[in-house]
């Protein structure tokens, strides 16, 4: 499936974008503006973003904590993201979680991140379900790593949607590291997509820095989900270019691997393609690049400037807010 221009021009502003915002917000994080951890989206710009094109507008996703170009996709402002990394108020969880944890907004179709992966399948699974329910023409994507597909949650979900031929598709971002265990130490299953073949669904391998790969597969996924078709795995290869958090210096990856990789950088590898296509202009690359320092610098001031939660709302939204003033 040729994306459209459009789409183009939304693939590379989002990618370059989610680039230069994982950057910036390393320095913010050795500078102690952001609270608790940072787990960084280097070379995953392909998949998130990619992937969340291939959505419709009334369709929900379910990303993972490095899938942040996902959340931009679908409508989260990086004013938002920022105050949610820097625990502030105005960020989507209220002050009350930080980093990815919670970064989420139903109203736009974001299922907030649940830490322990992955627990944010079986939510997408069920939502699907209700979809299937409703006979509503809506499709569920989530997203999970190499070392949670092989959890026994992941096995669970992946069996009930393909029993009850849900329309979601599920995104496995091998990035060869489950935390600092390599693909090999943790499954005998070198290609993770042929579990798919185990819950009866289709299962497909793309080369996860290639954004085209992506958005083709996903864009075929969530049609036949639509259509009636049930679910898909499509599993993403890719390399996790830096350590499962920043407190991580991932001293135990060879690096002629890291080296490997870096000359597959998905963003480089667009922009090549792009000038293959004769869809690069030189000078609009410029003005966007410059463009998207700008919108930073505005996300992050916001932040920094916005305040932190009232202690007196702490107990507020924790389990309902049926009542306006939250139920603790």
């Amino acid at each position: 499936m040729d994306p459209t221009p459009e789409v183009l021009r939304r693939a590379h502003y989002w990618m370059r974008f989610a680039r230069a915002f994982d950057d910036r917000c390393i320095t913010m994080y050795k500078q102690g503006k952001i609270a608790g951890g940072y787990f960084s989206q280097l070379g995953h710009e392909a998949i998130s973003v990619g992937a969340s094109l291939a959505l419709g507008s009334a369709d929900i996703i379910a990303p993972m904590h490095r899938d942040v170009g996902a959340y931009f996709v679908r409508g989260l402002t990086p004013r938002r993201v920022a105050a949610q990394y820097y625990g502030r108020a105005a960020g989507p969880s209220g002050g009350r979680d930080a980093n990815m944890h919670g970064l989420g907004d139903l109203s736009i179709g974001i299922v907030g991140f649940v830490s322990h992966l992955p627990q944010s399948l079986p939510v997408a699974a069920g939502i699907a379900h209700a979809f299937k329910l409703k006979r509503e023409p809506r499709v569920a994507m989530t997203f999970v790593g190499d070392g949670s597909a092989s959890e026994g949650l992941a096995h669970e979900t992946l069996n009930w949607a393909g029993v009850f031929q849900l329309p979601i598709v599920f995104i496995v971002e091998n990035n060869q590291y489950a935390y600092s265990t390599p693909l090999a130490r943790q499954t005998r299953v070198p290609d993770l997509a042929r579990r798919a073949d185990g819950y009866g669904i289709p299962g497909l391998i793309v080369d996860g820095n290639d954004f085209f790969a992506v958005f083709t597969a996903a864009s075929e996924a969530v049609e036949r989900a639509r259509a009636g078709g049930g679910p898909t795995l499509i599993e993403c290869k890719t390399m996790r270019m830096r350590g499962h958090a920043i407190h991580d210096n991932m001293a135990y990856v060879p690096p002629e691997l890291i080296a490997e990789w870096q000359a597959r950088d998905p963003i480089i590898r667009f922009e090549e393609q792009m000038r293959a296509r004769g869809q690069l202009d030189e000078g609009a690359l410029e003005e966007m690049i410059g463009q998207i320092e700008t919108d930073i610098d505005d996300a992050l001031a916001f932040a920094d400037q916005a305040p932190y939660p009232d202690p007196a709302t702490l107990r507020f939204g924790v389990y309902a807010d049926s009542a306006g003033g939250g139920v603790a």
